[in-house]
């Protein structure tokens, strides 16, 4: 049983460290206030210690910052230097987060089962980048429905409406980097269409 110091020290540390990860990614209070629906007021009073920080306060957060919510405060174990990466399921896929640190972009890999195959374009914030390891990727991207194979690449911004998923013949394995938008990865894969050609920043 941990002893009560030491819950309330690390509980102590999480406003401070909310606020490393908020500026560190350079989100203001108002963008982060409208993105999880916690109010302004809260969110501050959480960062400088005078609100007690909650699952309730913490899931919406860890969704914000797509980072678990025991590396969100700092809840990480002790006496053993190995990482262990934990797989979950997203939307029926296996997705194992690989960047450990809070930062501008995400690292993720992904196995998609052969049954995510239905397309469902949607749209949102961010700029992703995409690596097929192995099987083949059906990527839909605005007007263009391509098939990427293993060793393929592309990359894309996300607000445009976009699916990928499985041709159906099998599961398929990627490696997936998602950034915020205006956020670039360096390795440039050839640009989609017309929409995709917007110069990088």
């Amino acid at each position: 049983m941990e002893h009560p110091a030491t819950v309330a020290d690390a509980l102590a540390q999480v406003g401070p460290r909310l606020r490393r990860v908020r500026t560190h990614r350079n989100v203001t209070l108002t963008a982060l206030a409208e993105e999880t629906g916690i109010s302004k007021s809260t969110l501050s009073r959480l960062e400088s210690g005078q609100r007690r920080p909650t699952l309730e306060l913490l899931l919406p957060l860890a969704r914000a910052y797509r980072m678990p919510v025991d590396e969100l405060v700092g809840a990480t174990g002790v006496g053993d230097p190995r990482v262990r990466l934990t797989p979950r399921r997203v939307n029926g896929n296996v997705v194992l987060p690989l960047t450990r640190q809070p930062g501008p972009l995400q690292t993720f890999k992904m196995v998609i089962p052969a049954t995510r195959s239905t397309p469902d374009p949607t749209t949102h914030e961010g700029y992703e980048w995409l690596y097929v390891l192995s099987g083949r990727l059906r990527l839909i991207l605005a007007a263009h429905d391509l098939v990427l194979e293993s060793g393929e690449a592309a990359e894309f911004d996300t607000r445009l409406p976009h699916w990928f998923g499985s041709t159906g013949e099998g599961p398929v394995e990627i490696l997936s980097l998602f950034g915020r938008q205006g956020e670039r990865v360096h390795v440039h894969a050839p640009k989609v269409g017309a929409e995709a050609a917007t110069d990088d920043q």
